[in-house]
């Protein structure tokens, strides 16, 4: 009975070392948001020499109007798991091209809570990418149709014509497309 007691003991601490040794982390570019796995031993490299530019369409928002926008975090992400992985900070270049349902997670949390009741749970998000360089460009076509003046955005968000003249341009400008 004693011997079962110890081989509990001994793979739980097993389990606990490598649950812990294999945790998600943020940084060192957002430090809140974005948390990614390291991955070791990789086949396909990571090229720290190059820049990264990444464009992300994001168009979709959970209905909740308390939880983030997965798909915004997944800028954090992008910028986080370079960074840890080598890529120098000023080598990465990221985007959000902000549009449809999408539009509510730019606005301020005043403009927030007098449409939603709640602060915007996307603001420190938006504005820690903001603060990383990222350019957040919103929908002209989205805040006319949906009524999200500019005056309501989060200072730093960027008005455009629409979506699509900003996801061409910055394509244009050899920005990768990133839709998911």
């Amino acid at each position: 009975m004693k011997n079962i007691y110890v081989v509990m003991l001994i793979a739980s601490l097993l389990m606990s070392f490598f649950s812990n040794a294999q945790s998600k982390n943020t940084g060192p570019v957002i430090k809140e948001y974005g948390k990614v796995w390291a991955i070791e031993n990789t086949d396909f490299k990571v090229d720290t020499t190059m820049e990264f530019k990444a464009v992300f369409d994001i168009m979709n928002s959970p209905e909740s109007h308390e939880v983030i926008n997965t798909s915004i975090e997944t800028a954090a992400r992008f910028l986080n798991m370079h960074a840890q992985s080598g890529v120098p900070a000023d080598q990465l270049k990221v985007a959000l091209v902000v549009h449809n349902a999408a539009s509510k997670d730019i606005i301020s949390n005043v403009a927030y809570n007098k449409r939603f009741g709640t602060d915007n749970p996307n603001s420190k998000l938006i504005q820690a990418l903001l603060d990383a360089g990222a350019k957040v460009i919103f929908c002209g076509q989205s805040s006319m149709s949906r009524k999200f003046p500019k005056e309501d955005l989060i200072e730093g968000v960027q008005l455009s014509l629409s979506a699509m003249t900003a996801l061409i341009q910055l394509q244009n400008e050899n920005y990768r497309l990133i839709k998911f």
